[in-house]
C-alpha cells in the first residue's frame, strides 16, 4: 500500500468516531497490512472506497478492529512464564498477604483476548488456594479493546488448538467437552470480571470497574509490540502507576521496560519477563 500516514487518518478518525478507539499509536506497516487485506476481502479499489464501507456497515468496522488487535492466544501461553507465577510468585503473594493479614489479591489482565490469559490465572490461583486451604477475596479484572472478543471471554468455550498447553489434571478437572471444543466451569468463570478498556484512554488512568487500581499483578503481554515508542512508553506508565506497592508486571518475551521507565522496575527473576515495582517511599498501609 503506497499510501502516506495522512493517508490513513480518516480511517484512524472513523475507528475513533464510531468505536471509540485510539489507534494511531500502532505501527504505520501493520496497519497498512491490515487495512490492505480488508481492502481486499471487501472488494474495495482504494482507501476512500473503503472508508465509505466503513462507515456504513458496523460489522465490517469489527473485522478490521479484529484483525488490527490480533485476537490469537492459547492457555498457559508462554509456559516458563505461567511456571514462575504458579511456583513463585502467587505462592508468595499469598502468604504475604495472609502475613499481613490483607485479605485481597488485586489482578489485572490488559489486552485479554478471547479470555485465555486471565482464565489461566484464575485456573492457578484456584488450584493453589485449594491445594494450601486458603481462602483470599479475588478481583481479576481482565479488559480489551475488542467488544466480540469479550463476548467470546464470556462464553468460555475454546477449541483444543487453545487447550495444547494445559496440563491432563488441569483439563479434566476445569473443564468440560462439548462436541469437539471445551468449556470452562463455571466455578472458574465466575472468578473473572470482563471489560471493555482502551489502553490509550484519555479520560481514565485505569480500568473504570477496577475503581482504584493498586493491582498486585498486572499482566500484559503481546500488547506493546503493536504500538509506537511513545504510545508504548505511555501504556507503561499506567501500568507502573496501577500496580501496588511492590507489585508485580508481566510482559511479553519479547518485551521489556522502556528505558525512561527502567528505573522503576526490578527484574524478580534473571530469566522471564517479570518486573517488580520499585519500592519507592513508604509501603502502603
Amino acid at each position: 500500500m503506497p499510501e502516506t500516514d495522512s493517508a490513513l487518518t480518516p480511517i484512524l478518525d472513523c475507528l475513533a468516531a464510531r468505536r471509540g478507539l485510539d489507534l494511531s499509536g500502532c505501527h504505520q506497516d501493520m496497519m497498512e497490512r491490515c487495512i490492505g487485506k480488508r481492502l481486499a476481502a471487501t472488494g474495495c479499489h482504494d482507501l476512500g472506497e473503503y472508508l465509505a464501507c466503513l462507515r456504513q456497515d458496523g460489522p465490517e468496522l469489527d473485522r478490521l478492529i479484529d484483525l488490527i488487535t490480533v485476537n490469537v492466544s492459547w492457555f498457559f501461553r508462554d509456559s516458563l512464564t505461567f511456571e514462575l507465577i504458579a511456583d513463585r510468585i502467587l505462592p508468595a503473594m499469598v502468604r504475604e498477604k495472609a502475613r499481613t493479614g490483607d485479605p485481597s489479591l488485586r489482578v489485572w489482565s490488559a489486552g485479554c483476548a478471547r479470555g485465555e490469559e486471565p482464565y489461566s490465572m484464575a485456573i492457578l490461583i484456584h488450584d493453589l488456594l485449594e491445594r494450601e486451604g486458603r481462602r483470599i477475596d479475588l478481583h481479576l479484572l481482565a479488559t480489551d479493546i475488542d467488544a466480540g472478543a469479550l463476548e467470546d471471554a464470556k462464553e468460555a468455550l475454546y477449541p483444543p488448538s487453545a487447550l495444547e498447553q494445559v496440563k491432563h489434571r488441569l483439563l479434566v478437572k476445569y473443564f468440560t467437552q462439548e462436541g469437539a471444543s471445551f468449556r470452562l466451569i463455571p466455578e472458574i468463570r465466575d472468578m473473572v470480571r470482563f471489560s471493555r478498556y482502551d489502553m490509550l484512554d484519555r479520560k481514565h488512568a485505569v480500568p473504570p470497574d477496577s475503581v482504584f487500581g493498586d493491582f498486585d499483578l498486572v499482566l500484559c503481554r503481546n500488547l506493546l509490540i503493536y504500538f509506537n515508542p511513545e504510545y508504548k512508553a505511555r501504556i507503561l506508565e499506567r501500568l507502573h502507576a496501577a500496580l501496588a506497592w511492590n507489585g508485580c508486571l508481566v510482559l511479553g518475551e519479547a518485551e521489556a521496560p522502556d528505558m525512561a521507565l527502567k528505573h522503576h522496575f526490578n527484574r524478580v527473576f534473571e530469566f522471564g519477563p517479570i518486573y517488580r515495582k520499585r519500592q519507592e517511599g513508604k509501603k502502603r498501609r
